[in-house]
C-alpha cells in the first residue's frame, strides 16, 4: 500500500516541506530506510542514521535541516512521537481476518453478531453473546455465554472472555489475554495462620490444620470504551460485585487484576503489574513495570509509581512514589544514596572502633 506524503501530513496535522507528491510504503528507522520508506528521525541522534540509509523523506524533529540531511521532503510535528501514533494507525493493516464468519467457527444461534463483523477460524461464541459492529475476532478466541462486546473490537488469537463480561467500544485484546476468570479467593473454616499474622504481626502455631475452601466468583468484569489488554494479561471476575476497568485504560502484557478491583479512566499499567483484590485505583494512574499493589487499599488520581514499587498502604492523589515499600520518589532517592554509602560507612566505623580500642589499650 502506498501513502502520499501530503496525505500523511494532513492526517497528522503536521507541517510538510519539500515534495508532497512523494509516496512511501512503510516507516523505517533511518539507517534501514530505503527510497520507499518514511524514515523516523525523531531526535537529532537518530538523524545521523540517515546518512547510512537511502530515505528520500523523513518524519523529523523541529529545527532539523532536511536539505542538509539529503532529503527531498520532510514532515515536522511539534511532538514527533505523538505523531507516530497517527502514522502507525494509518499504516497498520491489522490482522488478516477475512470478512464474514469462518466456516469452522462455532456460533450459538442465540448470539447476535453486529454488521461488518469478521470472525476467524475456530472461534467459539456462546449463548446470548452480543458482538458489536465491525468487530474483528481472530482464530481460537472463545466468548462465553452472555458476554457483551461493543463496536470496533479487535480480539487477537487465543483470547478468552468469560461469561457475562461486559466490554465497551473499540476494545483491543492482545493474544491469550484472559478476561473473566475466577478470582483467587479461599477461606478456612477456622481463622487461618495468615489472618492471625495480619492481626499480630508475629509468629503463629505451625501445627494447626488448614483446609482451604473456595469462594466462588459470582460477579463479572465490566470494561469501558477504548481499553486495551496486553498478551497473557488476566482480569479476574468479582466475587459479588464486578471488577471494573475504566475507559481509556491500557494494560500491558502479563498484568494481573484481582477480583473486585476498580481501576479508573486513562490509567497505564505496564508489564507484570499486579493488583490484589478489592483495591481501588483512581484516574490517570501510571504504574511502571512489576509494580505490586496490596489488597483493599486506595490509590488516588494521577499517582505515578516507579518500576518495582511495592504499594502496601493508601496513596494520596498526585503523589510520585517508588521503592519497597513505596515512599515518595525523592525519599527513595535519598534512601538509595544512603544504601550506597553503607560500605564506606562500615569501613569508617571499623576504623573508629580500632582507634578507640588502641586508645583504651594505651590508657
Amino acid at each position: 500500500m502506498k501513502f502520499q506524503l501530503s496525505d500523511i501530513a494532513a492526517a497528522l496535522g503536521a507541517r510538510l516541506e519539500g515534495r508532497g507528491d512523494l509516496t512511501v510504503t512503510h516507516a523505517a528507522e533511518p539507517a534501514d530506510a530505503g527510497p520507499d520508506a518514511l524514515a523516523l528521525a525523531l531526535q537529532p541522534k537518530f538523524a545521523e542514521g540517515l546518512a547510512q540509509g537511502r530515505a528520500r523523506a523523513a518524519l523529523l524533529y523541529d529545527g532539523a535541516d532536511w536539505r542538509a540531511l539529503g532529503l527531498e521532503a520532510a514532515i515536522f510535528a511539534p511532538r514527533p512521537r505523538y505523531a507516530m501514533s497517527g502514522l502507525t494507525r494509518a499504516m497498520d493493516a491489522g490482522p488478516d481476518i477475512a470478512p464474514g464468519i469462518h466456516a469452522s467457527a462455532v456460533i450459538d444461534p442465540s448470539a447476535r453478531i453486529g454488521a461488518g463483523a469478521r470472525i476467524g477460524p475456530l472461534v467459539v461464541v456462546g449463548r446470548d453473546v452480543v458482538i458489536g459492529a465491525r468487530a474483528r475476532i481472530a482464530a481460537h478466541v472463545s466468548i462465553d455465554a452472555g458476554a457483551q462486546i461493543g463496536d470496533d473490537a479487535l480480539i487477537l488469537p487465543g483470547v478468552r472472555i468469560g461469561h457475562h463480561v461486559q466490554i465497551g467500544d473499540r476494545f483491543i485484546a492482545q493474544p491469550n489475554a484472559v478476561i473473566g476468570g475466577d478470582g483467587f479467593s479461599f477461606v478456612t473454616p477456622e481463622k487461618s495462620r495468615v489472618e492471625a499474622v495480619r492481626e499480630t504481626r508475629a509468629q503463629t502455631e505451625t501445627d494447626t490444620a488448614q483446609h482451604w475452601e473456595r469462594i466462588h466468583s459470582l460477579g463479572t468484569v465490566v470494561i469501558g470504551d477504548d481499553v486495551e489488554i496486553g498478551s497473557t494479561a488476566a482480569i479476574d471476575r468479582g466475587t459479588i460485585r464486578a471488577t471494573r476497568i475504566g475507559s481509556g485504560t491500557k494494560l500491558d502484557n502479563m498484568v494481573h487484576i484481582g477480583h473486585n478491583v476498580v481501576i479508573g479512566q486513562d490509567c497505564l499499567l505496564c508489564g507484570q503489574v499486579g493488583i490484589a483484590g478489592s483495591t481501588v485505583l483512581g484516574d490517570r494512574i501510571v504504574l511502571a513495570g512489576r509494580v505490586a499493589v496490596n489488597d483493599n487499599i486506595f490509590v488516588g488520581d494521577d499517582v505515578i509509581a516507579g518500576g518495582g514499587a511495592m504499594i502496601f498502604t493508601n496513596v494520596p492523589a498526585g503523589r510520585v512514589i517508588w521503592g519497597h515499600p513505596a515512599v515518595k520518589m525523592e525519599t527513595q532517592v535519598e534512601i538509595n544514596k544512603a544504601v550506597r554509602r553503607l560500605p564506606r560507612l562500615f569501613t569508617q566505623v571499623a576504623e573508629l572502633q580500632k582507634l578507640v580500642t588502641q586508645s583504651r589499650d594505651k590508657g
